[in-house]
């Protein structure tokens, strides 16, 4: 009798510590991996973002031009399909008229639970003094709107995606001084299919400077990772979906002051993308470096893929999604000349 107790318990023992470790030990497996582009009509490339289309293909989109500030940089798109990537497609610039242009930056592309496809950028000599613009796609991205100007005190989704729950689409947001002494991060929230915005700050009153959040669910809280000045990602947790944030507060997670993206998977999982390195002396230190890293629980990270792991160079603002299929997206900027694709599959 306690021969078979002790076998029992044994075999129990073994069957939970498999499963533990099946769980703990998630791999992310490459489907696919590959550039949106070899060639293009501009030199330079940065900010790409995603969203997967009523028909289950996937849109990207990034500003390209001469290099960052050139006030001829403008917004363009690419879709895949079974036949592969479509070569690059101007959508929007910041032409004024014939003799007055300014740059274009950071699109971020966002569908609504009402099939309304937005193209969020921004447009203005530079971040501080940049504002919002978007324009609406009925068809797939073949076509869009006239562009809309947001309110002056409304910018969109600065680098990272909306998160939509129930009608309620809350927009990850931020500003950023002239002199660049201030960085503040807040969201900004639509109840009316992104007809209207109002502006909801978070830890306004921080001495943190925080740009470009990216936001995971979970349990019924919102948590939010910022870009920062301290070498790790900053976190701020909502438990009103979006309405109130905690202050600002370090996480363990290395960051070069560094765009990241995070999305919360359809099993409740979660997965980061960033460069896992301390900054240095110029602005692109770190950035050689970029990993993904898996969390059940949202608030545990465990690296379970390398993107780029060389001694230099910039493999950057990464952007991922999961689409009907459950497969995963990433892109991310390379060497500010391509746009890198990946399609991953959680194990």
């Amino acid at each position: 009798m306690s021969i078979n107790f002790f076998t029992f318990k044994l075999f129990f023992l073994i069957i939970c510590t498999g499963m533990w470790a099946q769980n703990e030990n998630s791999t992310l497996t490459v489907l696919e991996e590959g550039f949106i582009f070899e060639k293009a009509e501009f030199p330079q490339c940065h900010a790409s973002t995603m969203e997967v289309l009523e028909n289950g293909e996937i849109i990207a989109a990034w500003f390209g031009g001469e290099y960052e500030r050139h006030p001829e940089v403008s917004i363009y798109t690419s879709v895949k399909s079974g036949l592969g990537w479509s070569s690059p497609r101007k959508v929007a610039d910041g032409i004024v008229n014939d003799s007055l242009s300014y740059p274009t930056w950071n699109p971020v592309l966002f569908k609504t639970k009402s099939k309304k496809l937005f193209l969020f950028y921004k447009v203005g000599p530079s971040p501080s003094q940049w504002w919002g613009m978007y324009k609406v796609s009925h068809d797939n991205g073949n076509t869009w709107s006239q562009p809309v100007r947001l309110p002056d005190n409304i910018l969109g989704p600065i680098r990272n995606k909306p998160l939509q729950i129930g009608n309620r689409i809350i927009s990850p947001s931020s500003v950023e001084s002239t002199d660049g002494k201030i960085w503040q991060s807040h969201v900004e929230i639509s109840e009316d299919d992104g007809e209207t915005w109002r502006k909801v700050p978070i830890d306004s009153i921080s001495d943190f400077k925080t740009i470009q959040p990216a936001i995971i669910q979970y349990n019924g809280v919102l948590k939010a990772f910022f870009r920062s000045d301290q070498d790790v990602l900053m976190e701020s947790l909502s438990k009103d979906l979006g309405e109130s944030w905690t202050k600002l507060e370090k996480t363990s997670i290395a960051n070069p002051n560094s765009g990241v993206d995070a999305v919360t998977l359809a099993n409740g999982h979660h997965l980061l993308v960033y460069n896992p390195l301390k900054s240095g002396k110029d602005w692109h230190n770190g950035r050689n470096k970029l990993i993904v890293a898996i969390s059940l629980n949202g608030e545990d990270w465990e690296p379970v893929l390398k993107l780029e792991d060389r001694s230099e160079g910039e493999y950057s603002y990464p952007a991922i999604i999961q689409d009907n299929n459950g497969d995963i997206h990433i892109i991310y900027t390379y060497e500010r000349e391509r746009i890198k694709y990946l399609k991953l599959r959680l194990n």
